[in-house]
């Protein structure tokens, strides 16, 4: 798999019927490598290991309702109060950050509600705070700590 701009990270790996696998640390159980896995490990890691989020409130491609139809959040964070705290959205290496990338985390977002967003392909990060007061997002240089209980 291709290098990613991120810090290096340990990952396990095993190989069944000539498929590599990826040990998803959330999930507990080995996930197809595929491009947009390897870039959703990367954050996983980067959320555990450099912003120090506790795994107990990091989700992990999770069905939602999106005007009736059925989509899948990549990650998300949660909040000790059950809220979301930040809101994932991984693409491949290949895959540009575009306009759409960005209008497709804002639907999740319409019904999630996160306080921050994040999207990435694994070579370019991007991550904004809401503020739904003025309903507009704010670029950041990095993610916030994770709130204090």
């Amino acid at each position: 798999m291709q290098n990613l701009n991120f810090p290096p990270y340990s990952f396990r790996f095993k190989n069944s019927e000539n498929k590599v696998a990826i040990f998803d640390a959330i999930r507990k159980k080995f996930i197809q490598l595929t491009p947009e896995e390897w870039v959703r490990q990367h954050v996983i890691q980067f959320l555990l290991q450099d912003k120090k989020y506790s795994t107990s409130y990091i989700n992990v491609e999770k069905v939602i309702k999106i005007n009736g139809l059925t989509k899948r959040y990549d990650a998300v964070v949660f909040k000790p109060d059950g809220k979301i705290f930040l809101l994932v959205e991984c693409k491949a290496p290949e895959v540009a950050i575009t306009q759409q990338v960005f209008d497709q985390i804002a639907r999740y977002n319409m019904v999630l509600e996160a306080d921050y967003l994040m999207v990435t392909n694994g070579l370019n990060h991007y991550f904004c705070r809401m503020d739904y007061e003025k309903k507009e997002y704010q670029f950041l240089r990095t993610l916030p700590d994770f709130p204090s209980v």
